[in-house]
């Protein structure tokens, strides 16, 4: 049987998928950023017929058409777009693989008389794709670079035993060479692959490099490459049918740990750890619910995580009864293996992983935060503030500097007496006596960054400890004379 391969190509994927999202009327374009500039990626038809082309500059093709509407382009999207229809051209061959960025490329060996023929099958596809709204061109050849070729310079079928007749005519860019090559190429004279086949290999290897002679073979058939289709990841989720209906809490939870077991044990097999897991209920009466839950950090121990869906699955309505449980790990983690289980204590970071997850499925992930160390010398500034989840823990920097406040907050306005350090002075209301002092340690403003609160200044911080009791952190402003006392901490 001759191998048959069956080149498609996407030369608009990027705004195709764009547009189907968000209809746009008239040019239109996607921009990427390189270096200080954006470029066109992608545009549709009415911009390329304005004399727009990628890779200009936007600068440039505002110039020439004012009315060019743009959006940032979304790589990530763009290469899960191809996926997508690479899954779907399973339809006409049972190996499919991606061909660049914009094709696809696909071994229908054996197939092409299920739809009645190449040319059928090549129409059905082109038909399904433009109905789909997505502009493309196909090829069908014996080889795969002569399919590669072919669908980007118009597509078509070349017969089984005419790959040199039927690739001849086209430029020799369509091998598949660097533009240094191509550019040689034309210099000499040969322009078209027809120029190339009848020369023998060894000079033009020597002038041109090997790859010139190995992609006309493999264009040729004389040299092989095959279809690798890259293989499918792996999909994390369980289901059960269950032959009569539930209702109870502890009969839903008996359901979920025996899927957690399943889908905890394909976890371990990838070496994977759930960050999402999602209950998905189906009721006697075709209704859906579900229960959908977060962790602080990738787990796959079933009594953990079944603790965690305790609360939700109280809150469900289970209606007329419960006959179908899915649970899937819609986002997951590399989580190298780890002992689970048995009568070992739990670490220390677990339980605070229970915790961070509990209160993070309560009140949202984004608002449990934690400390992190900050390189600054202000203090307000020698701290960040972050997701607990999704930052790990980082020990603050030893310093042998001076002793900091338990607590900070905002400088508040203090009315000291004469003398520095004061010897008494009101702060919120209450009168403090000095029993001891310890300062000053100046500090200055950051002069690359303008913060309001520091536009006062240099600051000396004194350590006061009161007869009264309180241990405080107290500024002066020496511009501002002994007027200028400020509380901004309280020790331990």
């Amino acid at each position: 049987m001759a191998r048959r391969l069956l080149s498609i190509w996407f030369p608009r994927l990027a705004s195709d998928a764009s547009l189907r999202a968000r209809p746009v009327e008239g040019p239109f374009a996607l921009t990427l950023r390189s270096g200080a500039s954006d470029h066109v990626h992608c545009l549709n038809p009415a911009a390329s017929a304005r004399g727009l082309g990628r890779g200009m500059s936007l600068a440039d093709a505002r110039a020439i058409c004012p009315d060019l509407a743009t959006r940032p382009a979304d790589l990530a999207r763009e290469a899960a777009a191809l996926a997508g229809l690479r899954r779907w051209a399973g339809r006409y061959a049972p190996m499919v693989a991606g061909d660049g960025a914009d094709g696809l490329m696909a071994d229908i060996s054996g197939v092409p008389h299920l739809f009645g023929g190449e040319e059928d099958l090549r129409e059905d596809l082109q038909a399904r794709l433009e109905r789909a709204g997505l502009a493309s061109v196909s090829a069908i050849a014996g080889s795969r670079g002569a399919a590669h070729a072919l669908a980007r310079h118009g597509g078509g079928i070349v017969p089984d035993g005419r790959l040199a007749e039927g690739i001849g005519p086209l430029p020799v860019s369509a091998l598949r060479l660097d533009h240094a090559t191509t550019a040689a190429l034309a210099q000499v004279g040969l322009t078209r692959i027809a120029d190339l086949i009848p020369l023998p290999r060894a000079p033009l290897a020597r002038r041109f490099g090997a790859t010139l002679g190995l992609r006309l073979d493999q264009a040729l058939g004389a040299q092989a490459e095959p279809v690798a289709p890259e293989p499918e990841a792996p999909h994390f989720g369980v289901r059960m049918t269950l032959p009569d209906p539930i209702g109870l809490q502890s009969d839903v939870m008996a359901g979920l740990e025996r899927l957690l077991e399943r889908l905890c044990a394909k976890l371990a097999l990838h070496r994977r750890g759930a960050r999402r897991l999602r209950l998905e209920l189906r009721r006697v009466d075709r209704g859906m619910t579900e229960v959908e839950i977060g962790l602080a950090r990738p787990m796959r121990d079933p009594a953990r995580i079944a603790a965690l869906f305790a609360r939700g699955v109280a809150e469900i309505d289970s209606g007329f009864g419960i006959d179908a449980l899915r649970l899937s790990a819609p986002l997951t983690e590399a989580l190298a293996p780890e002992q689970l289980g048995g009568e070992v204590a739990l670490r220390q970071e677990d339980a605070l992983a229970d915790l961070l997850s509990s209160l993070g499925n309560r009140i949202g992930f984004e608002r449990v935060l934690r400390l992190l160390p900050a390189q600054s010398l202000i203090p307000e500034r020698s701290f960040l503030t972050s997701p607990a989840a999704y930052t790990a823990a980082e020990p603050m920097p030893a310093t042998g500097g001076p002793q900091r406040p338990i607590t900070i907050f905002p400088p508040e306005p203090v009315s000291a007496s004469a003398g520095v350090p004061p010897a008494s002075f009101r702060w919120r209301r209450m009168r403090f006596t000095t029993l001891r002092a310890t300062g000053p340690e100046r500090i200055a403003p950051e002069w690359w960054l303008d913060d309001p609160a520091w536009r006062s200044g240099l600051r000396d911080y004194w350590r006061i400890e009161t007869r009264e009791g309180p241990r405080l952190w107290l500024f002066l402003t020496p511009q501002a004379g002994e007027q200028g006392w400020f509380a901004q901490g309280e020790f331990a």
